[in-house]
Formats: C-alpha cells, structure tokens, sequence
C-alpha cells in the first residue's frame, strides 16, 4: 500500500515545479520557501556524477571549509598523548581531550555526547578497536576528512569555522549539507557553489564524457529542486 503523504508534504510539493530547472539562487530560496518543518533544516545537495566507485581512482571523498560555515554547533573530541597538541587543540576549541589511556572509558559507553573525533595517527591503534561502534555512527577518523592529523588544532579550527564532508555513493552522488535553512540564501549559495566547484575540479582523468549528470538541492524534510548546471 502507498504511504499517505502528510497534508504538509503536499503543500509543499505544490510550490515546487518537479521539471523545472533553476539557478542556484533561485533553488536554494525555493526550497526553502516550501520547506514545513518546525525545526530549523538542513539545506542538503546532491551531486550526480559520471562515476565507476568500483574504481579507486574515481572513489571521491573528502572535506572542505566552507565559507560562511554549517549553521550546526559541532562538538568535537581530540585523541592525542603529545601534550602540547593537547593544550593547542584545546586553545583552538576543542571541547574534549583525551590521551590514549583515557580512550577506552569514553568509547566504551553506549552514548556519546561529541559529533567529530580529530586523532593524532598513532591513537588509530586505540581507535581502530572501536571500529564496529564507530564506523556506523560516522565516527572513525580518516585522513581524507582531515581528522586523521598531525595537527589536530589546526583540524579542530576548520571544523569550528564550517567543515563539510562529502564522498560519492555506490551510484557516484555526493550528499553533502551547506547549511541551515535560516541561513541567508546566499551564503547558503556560496557554500553550495564552493562545494561544486570543488568536486569539479577533482574530476578523474578516467571520465569520459559529461561529467556533472545532474544536481539538485532540498531541504531535510522538504522537496527537491533541479539546478541549473553551469
């Protein structure tokens, strides 16, 4: 049986044109005027690639700063024993710090109260034991994203200031968040359009043909909009 769409999903679909094709700007500020629910959404993009993951050379994932930030508050948790990265992670507002011996107390409790985890590359020896409960909570450090790092103060500052991780699916989409919906559209378009132009410009040498299939932008709750592709 077909699920009964809320009267709120409805409304909102009838402010959106499902063939309609927008500029950036005028996606974003669509979506948000069609979004309905009450807390403040995630304004959300998916990037449609011309990707083979089953490729390594064509498996993207990384992170970027963005530039007017995420909206979100992100509490973050740095491993190291270096006790001067220590006290410079917690100078760059990190908001907990542990050493290697004090790990296992922490990630063995079944709640968590931290969003990211920057880790000094010798704590992965710590952390990796920890991977079945980490793993699908989106929280093993990678060095891709940048929380894998020498330089956990320098990690913890960009996430501060608006880190957003993006990687490609099986079906070569990136979903990435850009912001709140209360954010100004266009700071929401800027992160949006930095995003883009990063993934632009890690196109595989390996792709033939179009590269950028599609993109489409949508509120958490909401419908999505096409955007037009530059």
């Amino acid at each position: 049986m077909a699920r009964k769409l809320s009267k709120n999903v409805k409304n909102a679909k009838t402010l959106i044109n499902k063939n309609e094709v927008l500029p950036l700007l005028d996606a974003i500020e669509a979506v948000k005027k069609a979004a309905f629910a009450k807390f403040d959404e995630s304004l959300d993009i998916a990037i449609n690639l011309n990707l083979d993951t089953r490729k390594s050379d064509q498996q993207l994932r990384g992170a970027i700063v963005l530039p007017n930030g995420t909206g979100k508050t992100v509490k973050v948790l740095v491993a190291t024993d270096d006790v001067n990265a220590q006290k410079a992670a917690k100078e760059a507002g990190a908001d907990l710090v542990y050493n290697a011996a004090e790990l296992p107390e922490i990630l063995n409790q079944d709640k968590y109260d931290f969003d990211v985890i920057v880790a000094d590359p010798k704590m992965m020896l710590v952390l990796g034991k920890y991977g079945k409960k980490l793993g699908p909570k989106g929280l093993m450090p990678n060095p891709k994203t940048g929380t894998v790092t020498v330089t956990p103060a320098k990690a913890v500052e960009e996430l501060k200031k608006g880190k957003a991780n993006y990687r490609a699916d099986k079906g070569g989409i990136i979903h990435a968040s850009v912001g709140k919906k209360s954010m100004n559209t266009k700071a929401l378009a800027e992160n949006a359009e930095t995003l883009i132009q990063t993934i632009k410009k890690l196109k595989p040498t390996t792709v033939k043909g179009t590269y950028v299939k599609n993109i489409t932008v949508s509120t958490t709750m909401g419908p999505s909009v096409k955007v037009k592709i530059d």
